[in-house]
């Protein structure tokens, strides 16, 4: 019920930004800093991940104890956002439940309005100050996956809610405009290939590793969660999200939670103890 209600919710806003009043009360509606051009393709797609983004973050740290650091909005959870696309009681359209989701995790994050701009987000992404927001960890990780990964979050998946908005062009495009002319996707697809080839990719030959993932989190989709061998193993941990693991423990822990970490520290035990 809740993926219907976003996908009714993208369909309306699709057929609004197609005309001056739909574009207008969008601006209203998601409290954007700027009008939407739609001739700029890029500030549409943005426009776009801004509003998935909002599901992606929550979905991926469901529920993870991140308090401890200093983390904003580990009170919103996928039930709480769920909750609010799906709730009873007054009829609210989809989209103004979505647009209810956006203002949530705008005041949990202070922003005033919403910034959809390509040109600025690339212009934070380009900053090497280790004060700017980007250097928190934004530019890292988007370099390594322009350069090793080629990990993006597109819409090219044909069962998701989100529309078709922001393809796997959309994020290859911000590898060259972040880094430089060179960063094309010939140069990401030598990158995926090499980083196969050192690791091993699916032929991955490893001992003494555990490999948690988390059922809830997004990436398990790309972890390991069977058993390469007995000195290779996989802890899949039902009903958690992104490094639960590693995250301090908290009386709401999940057991199955409290179980991977007992297993995963008595492994790290036996394998000290072991004669290299």
């Amino acid at each position: 019920m809740c993926n219907k209600m976003i996908q009714n919710a993208t369909m309306t806003v699709t057929q609004m930004i197609n005309s001056d009043d739909g574009r207008k009360q969008l601006k209203k509606l998601f409290m954007l800093c700027d009008d939407i051009d739609v001739s700029n393709k890029n500030d549409v797609s943005n426009f776009y991940t801004s509003l998935s983004g909002n599901f992606e973050g929550i979905v991926q740290y469901n529920k993870d104890n991140r308090a401890f650091e200093g983390a904003v909005g580990t009170n919103i959870t996928i039930d709480t956002l769920c909750g609010i696309m799906t709730q009873s009681g007054p009829q609210l359209l989809a989209i103004e439940r979505y647009a209810q989701v956006n203002a949530l995790l705008m005041r949990a994050y202070k922003q005033k309005c919403l910034d959809f701009s390509y040109d600025n987000m690339i212009t934070e992404l380009k900053s090497t100050d280790w004060t700017s927001s980007a250097g928190e960890g934004g530019r890292q990780w988007t370099y390594q996956t322009c350069t090793e990964f080629g990990f993006f979050q597109t819409s090219d998946l044909e069962n998701q809610p989100f529309g078709k908005y922001f393809p796997l062009s959309f994020w290859t495009q911000q590898c060259t405009d972040i880094f430089g002319t060179k960063f094309t996707e010939e140069m990401l697809n030598a990158g995926i290939n090499r980083t196969n080839e050192n690791y091993g990719a699916y032929g991955l030959k490893v001992s003494r590793v555990v490999f948690p993932n988390g059922s809830i989190d997004p990436w398990h989709a790309l972890g390991v969660t069977k058993d390469l061998s007995t000195n290779a193993t996989a802890i899949y941990i039902n009903g958690t999200a992104h490094c639960a693991n590693m995250y301090p423990e908290t009386p709401r822990d999940l057991p199955q939670l409290i179980a991977a970490r007992q297993a995963i520290a008595k492994k790290i035990a036996i394998w000290l103890q072991e004669t290299p």
